[in-house]
């Protein structure tokens, strides 16, 4: 397969520093979580930033955000909410309410997004891209000016045999794997041991693989996918908790990276 051509232009961003897309190569996999929380993290180091979902068919940021519909009328976009700044298409639609668009229209909603909402000042924006490698994701890597990209999998290898796709995809239209992060990658039990449930290492080899590097496990708990569907992510819910302390860490590794590909000096945290 020939690279993918590459526009000749990216859409300009003015005011924002850093933008990182956050992929899968399939669902179920906890990438949304993950988006949700590594932005509440950085926000949490006193970083500004917008947490955009680039899933048209299915934005689960509202749901996991405590929001809705909303009327477009009287409801300035972004609506900003635990400190971020943030956007989807669930604000415009009832749940229950279907996409059905064809590629070129949800290449466009994407760009709106982009650009036409006023995301001001920001130190990051994150995007949450839907899982495959299709419309809403070629149109952001091929025109957005991703500093990078981070890649979701999960231990086993049928999580990894689709992150790979996404990992190609970057390398394909040159948008540099920032690295990849194991999700759901252990659990604690009560006895205080450590079960490995979805088997052990996928992460650390899919990051070996894309010559990137193996940015976070995220241990299973119960509490994540309680405060998702209640509205609240963990990492605001339950800031002292193991897996907020894990996606602090995470969201510093983060910021540390970014700075590295953009040729800046690393922007600096707030102490908690």
């Amino acid at each position: 397969m020939p690279p993918m051509q590459q526009p000749q232009e990216k859409m300009s961003l003015p005011g924002i520093k850093y933008v990182i897309a956050v992929a899968s190569g399939k669902g179920g996999v906890g990438k949304s979580t993950v988006a949700a929380n590594l932005a509440l993290a950085l926000h949490m180091h006193g970083q500004r930033v917008g947490l955009m979902d680039a899933d048209i068919y299915g934005p689960s940021v509202p749901m996991m955000m405590g929001l809705g519909k909303v009327d477009q009328n009287t409801t300035p976009f972004p609506i900003v909410k635990y400190g971020l700044k943030l956007m989807s298409m669930g604000f415009l639609l009832d749940p229950e309410q279907a996409i059905i668009w064809r590629g070129p229209k949800v290449a466009q909603a994407v760009g709106t997004f982009l650009t036409q909402v006023d995301w001001g000042t920001l130190d990051f924006l994150i995007i949450d891209l839907p899982p495959g490698t299709g419309d809403a994701q070629l149109t952001l890597t091929q025109m957005a000016p991703l500093t990078g990209a981070v890649i979701v999998t999960t231990p086993q290898d049928i999580s990894l045999i689709d992150a790979r796709k996404g990992v190609k995809m970057f390398e394909e239209v040159r948008v540099p794997v920032i690295g990849v992060i194991e999700n759901m990658s252990y659990f604690v039990g009560d006895d205080g041991k450590r079960y490995e449930i979805f088997r052990a290492g996928g992460g650390a080899k899919l990051a070996k693989e894309a010559g990137a590097r193996l940015l976070g496990e995220m241990p299973i708990d119960p509490k994540v996918a309680e405060c998702g569907d209640g509205g609240e992510p963990i990492v605001s819910k339950y800031p002292d908790s193991p897996i907020s302390t894990a996606y602090l860490a995470l969201a510093s590794v983060v910021m540390a990276e970014s700075a590295k590909l953009a040729g800046h000096a690393q922007l600096p945290t707030v102490e908690l």
